[in-house]
């Protein structure tokens, strides 16, 4: 996993209510590398897309459901993260959650955009987990 400065933006791009970008401790950094768990989908949501910025592969795989988890996550060497924007979050009951999303990165130089619309289950223990998601 890549340092992250506790003071530095986080990679999500979440802002505070004045409109400045949220530090990474104040943000994501609260949930990886913890036990303490994302309150919703979508800061979850955001703390996988830090993850995946961060290279955390453990952090993706504790936090996909275990029903569709893979075996292993490998990310990208070399991937630039760009930004995301998180385009809309619905509740779909006390249990489930969407977030849609677009995610901008480089890889290999060329420009990728993953449009996703994410899903998202919490279980008895209040802890949310990525399902699955469809562009």
């Amino acid at each position: 996993m890549s340092p992250q400065r506790p003071a530095a933006a986080c990679p999500c791009g979440r802002l505070d209510i004045r409109g400045k970008p949220l530090p990474f401790a104040q943000c994501c950094g609260r949930y990886l590398g913890s036990d303490t768990p994302a309150p919703d989908a979508p800061s979850l949501m955001r703390s996988r897309y830090t993850a995946f910025v961060l290279g955390d592969e453990p952090y993706l795989l504790a936090t996909w459901h275990a029903s569709t988890r893979p075996a292993e996550v490998k990310t990208e060497p070399g991937t630039k993260w760009l930004g995301l924007e998180v385009r809309e979050q619905r509740e779909i009951d006390a249990t489930h959650a969407e977030v849609e999303f677009v995610a901008r990165c480089r890889v290999a130089g060329r420009a990728v955009r993953l449009h996703e619309r994410s899903r998202f289950v919490r279980d008895e223990d209040g802890r949310w987990y990525y399902v699955d998601g469809s562009p």
